[in-house]
């Protein structure tokens, strides 16, 4: 199973009954957003009639293409759409990168929510080109610090500071968040820091590993830093399982190790807080290929699965997993990412007829 064994993402709070309805926020995004999230609500859907519950989806605008409209990417009856429901499905969103302009909705997002653990699962595909066919490992990223903060400032013409802020309760937190969820796989965590330079706050965010270790004696822990981890996920990622780190570490090491199972356009992530969870592909909005119907939606539907997981839905997981397993093994239907010339649509249609089946 590529989710359902992260049992870590399943809500405490609500446990699946019969017959239940989630509302879903859902936030089609800029560029390839809206056909990615319109695949996967479709396949969404067709889970769903198998299933024991309903999904309500309620729609809502945020993106880059709302600055013009509202003044900011997140309008406030978007936030207040989100708080209605019990997940949100958030398709690619284009972050606008001149000074002054409002942050990435995600990670406005993850602040408000305090959506503090980043859950990054990477696995070799069948019929996928990979660095290994035997890759089976998750990245866990601190959501919402480290230089993710924001915290920048124009010291004179030309020279800029930005502050780097790791404290040991973000950092505490999410070692346990990874630990538990390495208890429940291979129990092997790797942590992944630069502790020989960063002293001070990398040395706060590795004496938080090594407190949360003492809770899971049974889980092997190895350290690399951030430069060897790189190397490393291209030399031997087979090796590897619970990967932990701070923000900006986790962002690229998430996005190299998509990419060494195969694609992009495979990757689906998680954002987890105490309360609620917020679910999107890995890659970007890829604005060129926009309205073109080209891309590979399976990112953004495996997110879709991971939501499912979280609201504690696993048979449907397996469904969706075991669709798409069967639809990459056939090779009948391959994106332009995968060496094919299949359409999103297309692709969402091949996993639709699996579920069906």
């Amino acid at each position: 199973m590529l989710i359902s064994k992260n049992i870590i993402l399943t809500k405490t709070r609500r446990q699946p009954e019969m017959s239940k309805t989630y509302k879903i926020a859902a936030l089609k995004g800029d560029g390839i957003g809206p056909e990615v999230t319109e695949a996967t609500v479709k396949v969404l859907q067709a889970v769903q009639e198998k299933s024991n519950f309903k999904l309500n989806f309620l729609y809502g605008e945020a993106g880059y293409h709302c600055i013009a409209e509202y003044g900011t990417n997140l309008p406030k009856q978007t936030v207040e759409l989100i708080k209605q429901t019990d997940a949100c499905l958030k398709g690619p969103m284009t972050t606008p990168e001149e000074s002054g302009a409002p942050v990435s909705v995600a990670v406005t997002l993850r602040r408000m929510f305090n959506l503090y653990a980043n859950v990054r699962p990477c696995k070799s595909f069948p019929s996928v080109e990979s660095l290994k066919p035997n890759i089976d490992l998750i990245v866990v990223r601190e959501n919402t610090e480290g230089l993710y903060s924001g915290a920048e400032s124009l010291l004179a013409p030309g020279v800029g500071v930005a502050l780097r802020i790791i404290t040991r309760e973000a950092s505490l937190k999410i070692a346990e968040f990874a630990f538990k969820l390495a208890s429940q796989r291979k129990k092997h965590l790797t942590y992944v820091h630069k502790g020989n330079i960063l002293r001070i706050t990398d040395g706060i965010f590795k004496d938080a590993v090594k407190e949360a270790q003492q809770k899971f004696p049974d889980v092997e822990v190895d350290d690399l830093h951030i430069d060897a981890a790189t190397m490393q996920l291209i030399k031997k990622p087979e090796t590897y399982d619970v990967m932990v780190t701070t923000n900006l570490f986790g962002d690229i090491l998430s996005d190299e190790a998509a990419q060494v199972t195969g694609s992009l356009g495979l990757a689906a992530g998680a954002n987890i807080g105490a309360t609620y969870g917020m679910f999107e592909p890995v890659h970007g909005s890829a604005p060129k290929y926009a309205g073109m119907n080209r891309v590979n939606p399976i990112a953004t539907i495996m997110a879709g699965a991971m939501m499912l997981d979280y609201l504690g839905e696993k048979q449907a997981v397996a469904k969706i997993e075991n669709a798409v397993i069967a639809v990459l093994k056939e090779g009948k239907v391959r994106t332009a990412d995968l060496g094919g010339s299949a359409t999103t649509s297309e692709m969402a249609d091949a996993i639709v007829a699996k579920l069906k089946a």
